[in-house]
């Protein structure tokens, strides 16, 4: 009686990871097929990398790319700004006038389906050009809004979560010491919430990067973004080179989950050695 616990553990995990990532390493496997067709393996002629060489000739899916990485970009540089203000002033600044709808104006990206966000920032875009003739046509500009308008209520969540736990003591005792609160932010707050502000500049690119229903509303002629495109050539029939192009964003996303996981851990390192030394002085 007891074995069959101890088997139905691991059995549930490891159905979990095969369910999660078998249809990802099938993908990624099916890049180096040179059939045309996806679900056909060509034994004779695979494996293959033609597909990855027609992916870099397709000037299409290139420049698509090329303007997702520049929104993504803008949009998670613009995010954590707000949001960090945002984060602030909610945690910061006690009960004010207002606190509740900054709140809920905050948090409501984060029910709120993406087709009635998409809708109603594309009539507010709509709105907007007839009253003042801004913006004049839709296309990076409004998707980089768009984008920011629903990733700075995770930033916000991210640094208030951050904030929580935070030691105001040391702010304290720097401005005691003489320093001005403009010094205490850049030297002692910003480095330690750093991990956090990364955190959601990773997660606002990702989510700029993926989204496709709010794209769709504000994006106009000549700014189709990477995951509209591949949207369009889905709906159309699964191509060898879409194979390839998501194998390499398997690849891109996966080296930067390394590369931030390596960092906070540097960081946390960092401030134990840090707390050791003051705890030695």
């Amino acid at each position: 009686m007891r074995r069959r616990p101890a088997l139905l553990v691991p059995s549930m995990l490891a159905f979990g990871f095969a369910f999660l990532y078998v249809p990802i390493l099938s993908m990624i496997g099916f890049s180096f097929n040179a059939s045309r067709l996806v679900t056909v393996w060509d034994s004779v002629h695979s494996p293959t990398i033609k597909w990855y060489v027609a992916l870099f000739e397709n000037r299409q899916i290139m420049y698509a790319a090329w303007l997702s990485v520049r929104i993504a970009v803008m949009n998670a540089t613009g995010a954590v700004i707000l949001g960090t203000m945002v984060g602030f002033t909610l945690m910061r600044f006690g009960h004010f006038r207002g606190r509740g709808l900054l709140a809920t104006l905050t948090t409501a990206p984060l029910v709120l389906p993406e087709i009635i966000t998409g809708l109603s920032i594309l009539l507010m875009f709509v709105a907007m050009e007839q009253l003042i003739g801004w913006p004049a046509r839709r296309g990076i500009t409004t998707i980089t809004i768009a984008h920011i308008s629903f990733s700075v209520a995770y930033v916000a969540v991210i640094v208030q979560a951050r904030l929580v736990g935070f030691d105001e003591s040391l702010e304290e005792a720097a401005l005691d010491l003489g320093a001005r609160p403009a010094q205490v932010f850049r030297r002692i707050t910003l480095p330690l919430i750093a991990p956090a502000l990364l955190s959601g500049w990773l997660l606002s690119f990702t989510l700029s990067w993926d989204d496709v229903v709010i794209s769709q509303f504000v994006a106009g002629p000549g700014s189709s973004t990477l995951p509209m495109v591949i949207f369009s050539k889905v709906r159309l029939g699964v191509s060898p080179d879409v194979n390839a192009l998501a194998t390499l964003m398997v690849l891109l996303v996966a080296s930067g989950v390394v590369v931030s996981s390596l960092f906070l851990q540097r960081r946390e390192k960092q401030r134990e050695q840090e707390m050791r030394m003051a705890l030695a002085e």
